[in-house]
Order: structure tokens, then sequence, then C-alpha cells
């Protein structure tokens, strides 16, 4: 496959630009969505309505559209040539292989399969997969539809010293690739689905709830990135174990819905900060003896206490609410006692 093409500088990057019909185009490109399995891709699954809808626009009279943006990885560099023949310049791609990495332009091409229509394209020369997912990331950080889990997800491949400006983000990824974790595959990083699993918050909840923790506890302070994993994976062992039933079935109580998360975390810093100084070691076994005293006889289920809470407010609310209930529970214990 030939293809006449100019070649030239983007900012600092060398790219081609060239006009090809968009039946070649889909044909030749590629979409490296994320598999949350593997963790290889990084781009988000095809939305069938929002590519359907190009579709239909771009086969209307009067339509157009912006250059699609690909690029040739240098690693696939044996299914691609740039050569130049009487003065012009050609993209070589080998026959029936796909060499274009789709960076901006996977919902205008997905069902665009045997169709004749001319586009524009432009196409980086080289980017290296990280550069490539930097792109991705400028061009669509800000785009309506495009998962905060997923572009969280893309800062913790790219950015280097990435415990230090975001350590919630390095927190919230190890409860999920914890295999001792009870969030083990469990967040939604907003690839590519894995058949079988039961979803319960996105990695951008449990992100912003951890924050929540670390500013609210100040654990950091005293302890390392490590230690303060293992103080949290102590918080969500204790709930997972002492609410077996709520956490297998997560559509029916607010456990593991936003509101919930946001709140136990923030209880989790309350208890770190009533503490007697222990080693994080040793945080299993308390956050298990304090919990198991009021989480049990409370109602987590959607029509519950926490029901309709949202947003900041509503989050201060169900901790409250949560914190009430834990103090009646202590009363109680002592009446009886």
């Amino acid at each position: 496959m030939k293809i006449s093409v100019l070649t030239g500088i983007s900012g600092t990057k060398e790219c081609l630009f060239g006009f090809c019909s968009a039946s070649t185009l889909y044909d030749l490109s590629f979409a490296d969505v994320l598999n949350e399995e593997t963790k290889l891709g990084y781009q988000r699954p095809l939305n069938r309505a929002h590519s359907l809808d190009f579709r239909k626009y771009i086969s209307s009279p009067g339509s157009t559209t912006p250059s699609l943006t690909f690029n040739l990885r240098p690693e696939l560099s044996h299914l691609w040539c740039i050569q130049e023949e009487k003065g012009r310049q050609f993209l070589n791609i080998k026959d029936g292989e796909k060499a274009l990495s789709q960076v901006d332009c996977q919902h205008r091409l997905g069902f665009m399969a045997g169709q004749p229509i001319m586009l524009p394209f432009m196409s980086y020369i080289g980017l290296d997969l990280k550069e490539e997912m930097s792109v991705f990331n400028t061009i669509n950080s800000k785009s309506k539809g495009l998962s905060g889990s997923l572009i969280d997800f893309h800062d913790s491949r790219l950015i280097t010293n990435i415990e230090s400006t975001k350590p919630e983000l390095i927190l919230a990824l190890r409860l999920n690739d914890d295999e001792s974790s009870p969030w083990f595959k469990q967040l939604d990083l907003g690839g590519q689905n894995t058949s079988g699993m039961q979803r319960r918050a996105s990695l951008r909840t449990m992100q912003r709830a951890v924050k929540k923790f670390l500013t609210k506890s100040k654990i950091l302070e005293s302890m390392s990135i490590d230690e303060t994993y293992a103080v949290i994976l102590s918080g969500w062992s204790a709930m997972r174990e002492l609410l077996d039933i709520h956490w297998s079935n997560p559509r029916k109580n607010m456990l593991n819905k936003g509101i919930g998360v946001y709140s136990i975390m923030l209880l989790f810093a309350e208890m770190y900060r009533e503490r007697d100084f222990f080693e994080a070691t040793e945080w299993s076994k308390h956050f298990f003896i304090e919990l198991s005293d009021f989480v049990n006889d409370f109602d987590w289920s959607n029509s519950g206490p926490l029901k309709g809470l949202g947003g900041e407010a509503g989050v201060n609310e169900a901790l409250e609410i949560i914190k009430e209930h834990r103090r009646k529970s202590k009363l109680k214990l002592v009446q009886n006692g």
C-alpha cells in the first residue's frame, strides 16, 4: 500500500500529512485499547453510538472533519517505511498489515470499513509508546466522556516521580493490583472490561478517597508510602471480612459505591488519628477489633441512611452518620459492660 504524503515537523516531532479513503485508513490502523487484565494498551473502548454518529455525519452533504491522528511506532518499522520517488514522498505499508496506531481518531474510524470517503490524516513518525500516550492525554484529557480513571491510569505510567506528586494514585492502584487486597482487579480503570468481573468503584473514586484519607490523617508525615499502604489495606481487609455478604452484593449496598468509599476512607483517617502509636503491621488486628464493634449492625443497603447522599456535603454527612452510629455502639458496649 503506497500513500502520497508530505513530511515535516509538528512542534519538535517528525510527522507526515496526507489524504486517504476512510476504508483504507480503517484497514491500515488499530486502536490500542487498555486491557485491564494485562495492563497493555491505553485507550478507552469504542463508543458505538459516538462512532455511528460520525459515520452518519461524514456521509452527509457539507460534512468535514479535522485531520485524523496516528503514530508509526518504531517497533512496527518492519511494516512501514517512507520513501522518496521522483521528488515525491510515499508512506509504504505492507499489504494486509495494521501499522498505524490510532491516537485521535478511534471513534471516527470505528465504523468506516468499506467507506470510500476521503479524509485528511497526519501521523507522527516513530513516537514510542510513552510519547504516544502523552500526546493522547494532551489531546483528550478534557474530552467529554473520556473516563477520568483512564487519564489517572495514564498518569501512573507517564509521571516519573509519581510517589511524591500523586501518592494517592499509587496507593489506589496498589489496592487494585495487589492479590491480597479485597479490591484486587475490582476498580474500573476506564479500559476494556474483563468478562465476569463485578465492578465496584472506579480508580478515580478510590484515588480521591485515598487523598481524603491522606489529607485528614497526615499519615505520610510519619509513615512511608509502603507503611501507609499497609494501614489502608488493613482497613479494607477488615471491612471485607466483617461484611462479607455486603461485599459479595455490591449493587445492593453503598459499601463499594462512591459515597461509601469516601466516608469509609475518612473513617479510617479518624481511627488513625485516635490511635495510640502502632506499627503499620499492627493495624490489621486493630482495625478488625474496632470495626467489629459497629459495622455489622449499620444499614449499608441502598435504602439505608446513606441513600441519596452525594457530593462533598454528602460525604461529610455520611461520615457523621457513621460516626454517630459508632459512638452509640461504643456507648451501648460500655453500658452493657
